[in-house]
């Protein structure tokens, strides 16, 4: 892959065929949502996608199967939610989430999130979530890990100063490694790790992925601030 098409994506990109009416839902939706991949050197304002004026703007970076976006999205209308996720199985269950009300303040990138990262203004963003990323557990794909050096140096240049970015692992490898990175960073801070769900913020809801457990461990639950 070549500079101008972005970094090596390694992920799935489709799963089951959709049903007939997930389908319809994705065509006739997700065209009204979508935000197109940067052309190299454009400039992409967040606050400017949205139909409404919004207070803020909230990343989640691989959102899965959307159950956690949509959550946010019902409870702060007033923020606006960019939601990156390649997976199009994923994107068609994000859409189901959503309700009428929620389409002004979502946006989706259907695309790797670093795609959009070099286009992204300086301290545009006051919150982003990273919940159950793969965790790549052989040595050998270590590096593929979302949080490391290079991606952590671009969610700092991205996030305003005291945005707080979270983290959510159940593979204790992965745990242990994302502890380890933004301990090192030194443009992030630590406010919470717990494996405690009680001790989570209330509007810290369960996605469904973490309601299975699939990996068989606790989850960590990181939250760390930009300084």
């Amino acid at each position: 892959m070549n500079e101008a098409e972005g970094p090596r994506f390694y992920g799935r990109r489709s799963g089951k065929r959709l049903r007939s009416f997930a389908l319809a839902r994705l065509n006739e939706m997700l065209p009204r949502l979508t935000i197109p991949v940067p052309e190299q050197g454009q400039t992409v304002v967040p606050s400017e996608l949205f139909a409404k004026q919004v207070d803020a703007v909230w990343l989640e970076i691989g959102f899965g199967g959307g159950e956690h976006l949509a959550a946010q999205a019902k409870l702060y209308p007033q923020i606006g939610h960019i939601g990156c996720e390649v997976f199009r199985n994923g994107i068609s269950s994000l859409m189901g989430h959503l309700d009428d009300d929620d389409l002004d303040s979502v946006r989706v990138f259907a695309e790797d999130a670093r795609r959009l990262f070099p286009a992204l203004p300086n301290g545009c963003l006051q919150r982003v979530f990273l919940l159950f990323p793969d965790p790549w557990p052989k040595t050998r794909h270590a590096q593929r890990r979302f949080v490391g050096p290079d991606n952590l140096n671009s969610l700092a240049r991205l996030m305003a100063p005291l945005a707080e970015l979270r983290v959510a692992s159940d593979d204790p490898i992965y745990a242990a490694w994302a502890k380890r990175h933004l301990e090192q960073h030194s443009q992030f801070r630590q406010i919470q790790v717990t494996q405690n769900r009680e001790e989570l913020p209330p509007d810290w809801p369960v996605t469904r992925y973490e309601a299975k457990l699939l990996a068989g461990h606790p989850p960590t639950f990181f939250r760390y601030q930009r300084v």
